[in-house]
């Protein structure tokens, strides 16, 4: 959920094959989609490496590991202080930015590759139709968002693309893949976006763990006050029980 440049952000869930439904902040359809086997060299990146086509969701530490992931930034009051919580408890996680917030804000970008997190393309104008448009208009969000955000990091990859609010097609996945892009899923969605309150954030992380590895919140589209907040209780208890934080998988089935 981006903030300026007129963009509108929703967020769903998305599992491999498990179709997950619901509302999302903004009125949108949770989706869950599920991947076609087979990969796509990539076009914009070292030529050695193959990234799957198929959505990722584990960890590339395996075992009891987590991936945090942030979405709809950056912005310019929330991403510094999600940052000083992830700083805090040595955590990193992968930043999936709108193209013109980070074309907006590349300072944030470059602070956001200089503490050791990933980045991931979010689209142009976080479109959650975008498995109803011409293919040409899934190109030119996806690619040109990654043009953006790699112009504004000055020159850091983008390693993921997630689709606004899960709304990945073949063609999507397909475009991704061959820029170098794995898409990227969710397991464990926080409803943080709701601003339900910190306790529920809190809450839905522990109740939804066992989803699997992948955590979606949020440092863009409003007040993130509660988002932060509950990643303060959250990044502590994962390490206290077991969950050391990784990042997802690129290359791996």
């Amino acid at each position: 959920m981006a903030v300026g440049a007129s963009v509108v952000a929703l967020t769903g869930a998305v599992w491999g094959a498990t179709l997950l439904t619901g509302s999302g902040g903004g009125g949108g359809a949770h989706r869950g989609a599920a991947g076609n086997q087979g990969s796509v060299r990539e076009g914009s990146q070292s030529p050695e490496v193959t990234v799957p086509q198929t959505i990722a969701h584990a960890a590339e530490s395996g075992g009891q590991a987590v991936n945090i992931t942030i979405d709809d930034g950056p912005d310019p009051k929330w991403t510094p202080r999600v940052l000083r919580v992830l700083r805090e408890n040595q955590v990193r996680a992968v930043f999936c930015m709108i193209g013109p917030q980070a074309a907006q804000y590349p300072d944030l970008v470059k602070q956001v590759v200089a503490e050791g997190h990933r980045l991931c393309d979010h689209t142009m104008t976080h479109n959650t139709a975008m498995d109803k448009k011409p293919v040409a208009f899934q190109q030119q969000e996806i690619l040109a968002a990654k043009k953006m955000i790699e112009d504004a990091a000055g020159g850091a990859k983008v390693e993921y693309y997630r689709a606004p609010g899960g709304a990945f097609t073949p063609d999507s996945r397909r475009i991704a893949a061959a820029a170098g892009m794995r898409p990227l899923g969710w397991n464990v969605d926080t409803k943080d976006f709701e601003k339900p309150g910190t306790a529920v954030i809190v809450n839905n992380v522990h109740r939804e763990l066992t989803n699997g590895p992948t955590i979606l919140f949020h440092d863009g589209g409003g007040d993130r006050h509660q988002t932060v907040a509950a990643m303060e209780q959250i990044l502590p208890w994962l390490k206290e029980h077991g969950h050391p934080t990784s990042f997802p998988v690129r290359t791996q089935p």
